[in-house]
């Protein structure tokens, strides 16, 4: 046997490191605490949804509790405290806990304030448009650009981005596609049915009773929320990650939204009774869809948990 040479005996062995994966403790804690609260826009993005969730609670507040800042029909004035009640009971508590969720890392609560903030962008538009000109109306303004502003900020976080593509790769897209094409048709349909026979007469059938020239719930959804989710879901049935981007926030926002109509409802009707353009028939129905939604939405958000666990 021959001893080592002199080389052999200054070098010594060579280690090869282990390749970081998913499964060593790297990979690990670094998948699992997502960098969304040192990310510079994601900060910006929660101050600015901070400010919202603030000036939400101002405008909900005034509208329900002020008996002299609404007029019109007394069954929308109803209708709109029904929805300042949602706002502030439902839309802020759920924006501030899933911002709170998601400075602690979790990119799915990220995406569920963004859909607590197009709840709050939706309604912003409504107070706007579907109630007469009053004191509020600057609140108003503030409530919608800071929800606007705040979703720009939001979609522009990258580990957003990483939590929405895990989502599309591992998310059962197939029935959450279809789940958003039946809702979006159904809810096209039955506004079609509302608007295409009261084109010609004037003043139109369709408006008696509301107090306004148009209604912002027809236009909003017609030209930006339904061709859009239907689109979303194309994008998510091809895994795409915009479009667990889109979504996810949107079957948020429907839950809440759903919610929203039940309880607006039932304020309007207990305003007006005898008002055309509320109906307690369609609490239940309604009630029925927020816990439907709630299916599809934990379905897409809980894939982007488990993968971040």
């Amino acid at each position: 046997m021959t001893s080592p040479t002199p080389a052999a005996r200054r070098t010594p062995p060579r280690v090869e490191a282990a390749p970081i994966t998913d499964a060593t403790p790297a990979a690990h804690d670094r998948t699992a605490h997502d960098p969304l609260a040192s990310d510079r826009t994601f900060r910006a993005a929660a101050r600015l949804s901070l400010a919202t969730a603030a000036t939400a609670v101002v405008a909900g507040t005034w509208t329900f509790v002020d008996p002299g800042l609404l007029h019109g029909p007394e069954a929308m004035q109803g209708s709109a405290r029904g929805t300042s009640l949602v706002l502030v009971a439902v839309a802020v508590p759920v924006l501030l806990v899933a911002l709170l969720k998601a400075s602690r890392g979790s990119g799915a609560a990220a995406l569920v304030a963004a859909g607590a903030l197009l709840y709050v962008v939706y309604n912003a538009v409504l107070l706007l448009f579907l109630t007469p000109f009053n004191g509020a109306f600057l609140v108003y303004e503030a409530l919608l650009g800071s929800a606007l502003w705040s979703l720009g900020y939001l979609g522009a976080v990258r580990p957003v981005w990483r939590t929405a593509e895990r989502m599309a790769a591992r998310a059962p897209v197939r029935a959450i596609a279809v789940y958003v094409w039946v809702v979006a048709a159904l809810n096209a349909l039955v506004w079609l049915t509302a608007i295409v026979p009261s084109l010609r007469p004037y003043p139109t059938p369709m408006l008696e009773g509301t107090g306004v020239q148009t209604n912002a719930i027809y236009v909003q959804d017609l030209a930006i929320w339904l061709p859009l989710a239907a689109v979303a879901a194309l994008w998510l049935r091809r895994r795409q990650v915009r479009g667990a981007m889109v979504v996810g926030p949107l079957l948020v926002m429907w839950v809440i939204e759903a919610l929203s109509v039940a309880v607006d409802q039932t304020f309007g009707v207990h305003a007006d009774p005898s008002s055309p353009v509320v109906s307690l028939a369609l609490v239940g129905p309604f009630l029925a869809l927020a816990v439907v939604g709630l299916v599809p939405a934990w379905g897409l958000l809980r894939t982007a948990s488990r993968s971040q666990a």
